[in-house]
């Protein structure tokens, strides 16, 4: 081991107390209540103004991936008063070039008596959303959809949280 690599201690009877901070000390001049207020006002709305940086828009947080999740929080279960993305049954949601979205999805069970219909809905309400070309539907059965899938939304409204 060499010289500066090892910890150096010192031991010292007293250390001396660091003084107190006094809101005294950080004041020049009173503030007044409506001038606190109005300067918390100006830092919340500064805030608030700022907006995320732009994504792509096939990306999370893009207008196009964006408007394709909200189609798809527009089709509810018809025996669970819930949409199907809190619902859980959307695995994932890609978006291409060209407008080209993939949608993979489950369903709760492979005997759901939806199961003929729901891929053609999920594929005519996202081929509305404006700049979607084509739309794919995978129905996936594995990893088979569970209850824990659910949003905290989707458990809340069922009365599970």
């Amino acid at each position: 081991m060499n010289e500066d690599s090892k910890i150096r201690t010192e031991e010292v009877e007293h250390v001396p107390t660091p003084p107190r901070a006094r809101v005294s000390d950080a004041e020049d001049a009173p503030e007044s209540a409506s001038e606190r207020l109005a300067r918390k006002r100006d830092y919340l709305e500064g805030f608030l103004k700022q907006t995320p940086s732009d994504a792509p828009a096939g990306e999370p947080g893009g207008a196009t991936y964006e408007a394709v999740v909200d189609a798809l929080k527009s089709i509810y279960d018809p025996e669970i008063p819930v949409n199907i993305y809190d619902l859980g049954l959307i695995y994932g949601v890609e978006v291409g070039d060209e407008g080209h979205v993939v949608v993979t999805m489950t369903l709760t069970t492979p005997h759901c008596p939806v199961a003929e219909s729901m891929p053609g809905e999920v594929e005519l309400r996202v081929g509305s959303v404006p700049g979607v070309g084509t739309v794919d539907v995978n129905l996936v059965w594995d990893p088979p959809w569970d209850p824990q899938k659910m949003s905290d939304e989707a458990k809340l409204e069922l009365g599970m949280l």
